[in-house]
């Protein structure tokens, strides 16, 4: 019989992360996978990306309307409570033998939570990383202890998640599957970007990609400093549009503002994977507090101006420089970042979270693995 695999994906982040483990899945013969998209995918105002899955020949299996027209944390906890009645109806009904998540973002919880009342074990991607100024950690760490097999980008990573208490059986270091775009999807080239993006790259851009810090009690408190910082900072510049959380609507506002006042700068409410990929290639610097910054320019050995708190914890290769989220260290990182000298000291880098291999790493296990006495953990023992 066919191993039964549902899948959650609630925005175009973790979908461009998910792309190839769904391809992978969706053409395996003992597989019946399916894809149940919700939250931002079908937002009007992040892009209606559940289009973008569509046109990439996925089949729906169903879709949830949760995603509070809202810029607050009230909204946000509405949204998972909406989240966790869609679910329930929905995977009480389809009952797969596996439920696949990934990383960390707060709505992720509902089916997490839903699964574990329903009994259907839960695979878990990319847990047991750090990022301290964000809900997304405790969101993560949570996912872990709700998981029954987890699949992490690095070895740190999977050794957290053991000392978490988890059986070393259950944890696999895949890498992250973000990066098998690399391996496996052909990236534009920069007249083919610039014809996508109907704008001219000829000289390398700074991307910014900026996220409300969803641990402060005003999310965009650290915005300040980044806009003033950009308005002193010379060349073209292209936004990509913050997450679904709480501040993000005053974010896109101040974008706006931003762009009309600067002939030079852009933004894009969606890009999809590949696109944004082949935008990191051509960058000059990517500039924000996105895990983007973190896990995937490394690959282009891009240099990074990570800002403030959100990332603090993660680990990263030497093409990040921290700034304060003050104007002064944001300036001096971007200068560093722009030198000859440290652009050199990049050259040959690694990317510490994987190989471009992800999916089938991950696809292997989750049609291998036993699911007779999956739901069942057993404690591991402490150390005295």
């Amino acid at each position: 019989m066919k191993r039964t695999i549902a899948v959650i994906t609630s925005s175009r982040a973790d979908y461009s992360h998910l792309y190839w483990p769904l391809k992978d899945l969706a053409a395996h013969p003992e597989v019946d996978m399916r894809l149940i998209v919700l939250a931002a995918h079908l937002s009007p105002a992040f892009g209606n990306t559940v289009n973008e899955i569509e046109q990439d020949g996925f089949t729906i299996a169903s879709r949830i309307e949760c995603l509070l027209n809202s810029d607050t944390d009230v909204g946000m906890a509405k949204t998972l409570g909406l989240a966790v009645l869609g679910l329930t109806d929905v995977l009480a009904q389809i009952h797969p033998d596996l439920l696949l998540l990934i990383a960390d973002r707060y709505e992720m919880l509902a089916p997490a939570s839903v699964a574990l009342t329903l009994r259907i074990p839960v695979a878990h991607i990319e847990g047991g990383e750090v990022s301290e100024g964000a809900i997304d950690d405790a969101v993560r760490n949570a996912l872990t202890k709700m998981a029954h097999i987890h699949f992490t980008s690095t070895d740190k990573a999977r050794a957290r998640v053991i000392s978490m208490g988890e059986e070393p059986w259950r944890v696999t270091r895949a890498g992250a599957p973000s990066l098998d775009h690399i391996t496996r999807s052909p990236l534009l080239t920069r007249s083919l970007l610039e014809e996508a993006l109907k704008i001219n790259l000829k000289q390398a851009p700074t991307v910014v990609a900026y996220h409300p810090v969803t641990l402060l009690q005003n999310t965009t408190e650290e915005a300040d400093a980044l806009f003033a910082a950009l308005a002193q900072i010379k060349g073209q510049i292209i936004f990509c549009y913050p997450n679904a959380d709480a501040g993000s609507h005053s974010l896109m506002q101040r974008t706006h503002e931003f762009i009309r006042q600067h002939t030079d700068a852009h933004v894009f409410v969606n890009l999809g994977a590949v696109t944004y990929w082949s935008l990191l290639k051509q960058a000059g610097l990517l500039l924000g507090n996105s895990s983007s910054g973190i896990m995937e320019a490394a690959s282009f050995a891009l240099p990074v101006v990570n800002v403030g708190l959100r990332q603090y914890g993660r680990e990263r290769a030497p093409n990040v420089l921290d700034a304060d989220p003050n104007v002064d260290s944001i300036l001096r990182k971007i200068e560093t970042a722009h030198s000859a000298a440290f652009r050199e000291s990049l050259r040959g880098m690694a990317n510490p979270y994987g190989d471009g291999h992800a999916a089938e790493r991950i696809v292997r296990i989750l049609t291998t693995v036993p699911l007779e006495g999956l739901l069942r953990k057993r404690a591991t023992s402490i150390q005295s």
